[in-house]
């Protein structure tokens, strides 16, 4: 009977995912308007807006792509009508950035005659996904619109005044680096949950995890103590990586754990047996100092050096991971160059391979020293020990700064040509200025010494990851000098990508 309740006649609900830029271009062909990619939010959204109160089809004849969108629609109204309405999950809209992304949606399925006969309800639940750093910061005020929207709210009465928002982790920490991209995610959720309130509207986070600790990672138990209190819901939804769902659930005692783990960490929260963390004003002062400097630092190197992204695809494998038929996009986004054009996974995923781990912590250390001059030790000291999202995220650089091994690092920098090198004393710079910070904070001599599991793990696990280092470093001078041509130097490499991804774990 449980297993009835829980997975009923359909066994898996599943979710759907578009880009919003996707939706735009339909609707700007299905409108008939050339210069609809080229308004504004605010005049799409009121051009949707007429278009749904009149309950207007498409005024053109759509295009191929067009029609494929819409069988999209067509598809999950079978799959609701063949194996029950909770089949089919939430809608979820990437790459939001206004209240005319939620309505396209909306638009479409209606273009596809899905809408309920009788009320004109689309059954569908809308999750906008905000990844980017100014659609996180921008979020709380994008809801407020939508809830606002009279023709939305009648859209939330069909759907139980229930509103999924899905937060993307990766994207805003490639944009401006791990400490800024921590603080926007915490702010963003306050700022939902204060919209969802003030609207009498009951919301549920969906958090966009990644593998690795700088993409959201981790344990369930962590996620929900990091989070603001009043986002403490009963409710926790996240999404795993492919890669790590066997590693996970794969044996039924894990699965249970993990579960068990989650399930255990919400009943705390909600039953206020955890009690509310009393967060002072001048931590929060404290925390939009550190996420400006870091992002500073950050984004000078990475975004405002031009020669930057060179340094990068030389120094780490980049270039092989682009011709591997892994993952289910390209490594890069086509109508973009340089580092902006790179997916945030292959972006860590690469400075994993050379040991760099650089998304994990760069800009950290300069963060911290400057809040030690400006605010003094005692305060950083203070949040540190009285603060868990603080606590969580200065312990999840020293795990990004105890999985990096310089020495491997070495071996890579020297695939470098020498107009590239400045980089190199910079990151080594700001890794032992960000090393320094961290163990004074933690009181501890050497990475992970409060951590002697994980660094055991490490230990045992370098002797047997470092040769495949090595190969690599080898193979990628060979291939590299082969015009890229070396057929046995290419399999070489790839092998040694997938066995030190498996070998890092989590990577």
């Amino acid at each position: 009977i449980r297993r009835v309740r829980t997975f009923g006649f359909h066994l898996a609900t599943l979710d759907i995912r578009q880009n919003a830029a996707a939706h735009r271009s339909v609707v700007a062909n299905g409108l008939g308007d050339p210069e609809w990619l080229a308004r504004s939010p605010a005049e799409r959204a009121t051009r949707l807006r007429e278009s749904l109160e009149r309950d207007e089809g498409p005024t053109s004849t759509l295009d191929a792509s067009g029609k494929r969108a819409l069988w999209v629609f067509e598809a999950l109204a079978h799959c609701r009508h063949r194996y029950g309405p909770y089949a089919i999950g939430p809608y979820v809209v990437s790459t939001t950035n206004g209240v005319d992304d939620v309505l396209s949606v909306l638009a479409l399925a209606r273009w596809a005659d899905t809408a309920d006969r009788r009320s004109g309800d689309v059954p569908t639940d809308v999750a906008p996904l905000f990844e980017s750093a100014e659609a996180l910061a921008g979020c709380g005020d994008v809801m407020t619109q939508l809830f606002n929207e009279p023709l939305y709210r009648r859209h939330m009465l069909g759907r139980g005044n229930h509103q999924y928002v899905m937060l993307g982790y990766s994207a805003s920490n490639k944009e401006s680096g791990i400490v800024t991209s921590r603080w926007l995610l915490r702010q963003a959720q306050e700022k939902l949950f204060a919209a969802a309130d003030d609207a009498g509207i009951d919301i549920t986070l969906v958090h966009g995890q990644g593998g690795g600790a700088d993409r959201g990672g981790g344990r369930a138990e962590v996620l929900v103590r990091s989070g603001p209190d009043g986002a403490r819901r009963g409710r926790l939804r996240i999404t795993e990586q492919g890669e790590l769902i066997n590693e996970k659930y794969g044996l039924r005692p894990i699965a249970l754990r993990i579960f068990e783990q989650a399930f255990n960490a919400l009943s705390l929260a909600n039953t206020g047996v955890t009690p509310a963390e009393r967060v002072e004003p001048r931590w929060r002062d404290a925390m939009d100092l550190l996420s400006r400097e870091a992002a500073r630092v950050y984004r000078e190197l990475v975004f405002e050096d031009p020669e930057f992204y060179e340094f990068f695809r030389q120094v780490t494998p980049i270039d092989v991971m682009e011709r591997m038929q892994i993952g289910s996009r390209p490594t890069s986004r086509v109508q973009q160059s340089g580092v902006a054009a790179l997916r945030s996974i292959p972006w860590w995923h690469a400075w994993s391979q050379c040991r760099y781990m650089t998304p994990g912590w760069f800009g950290a250390g300069s963060a911290l020293a400057l809040a030690s001059r400006e605010l003094g030790d005692e305060l950083l000291a203070q949040m540190y020990g009285g603060w868990f999202f603080f606590t969580n995220l200065i312990d999840d650089i020293e795990l990004a700064l105890g999985r990096a091994d310089l020495d491997i690092a070495a071996g890579y920098d020297a695939l470098v040509e020498e107009k590239h090198r400045r980089f190199i004393p910079l990151l080594r710079d700001e890794f032992e200025k960000t090393q320094r910070a961290v163990l004074k904070l933690r009181g501890c001599a050497h990475l992970l010494d409060r951590e002697f599991t994980i660094q055991r793990s490490i230990m045992l696990r370098n002797p047997y990851i470092d040769p495949m280092h090595l190969i690599q470093i080898d193979m990628l001078r060979r291939w590299r000098d082969s015009g890229r041509e070396d057929r046995e130097a290419f399999a070489a490499l790839q092998a040694s990508v997938s066995g030190i991804s498996e070998a890092l774990q989590g990577a």
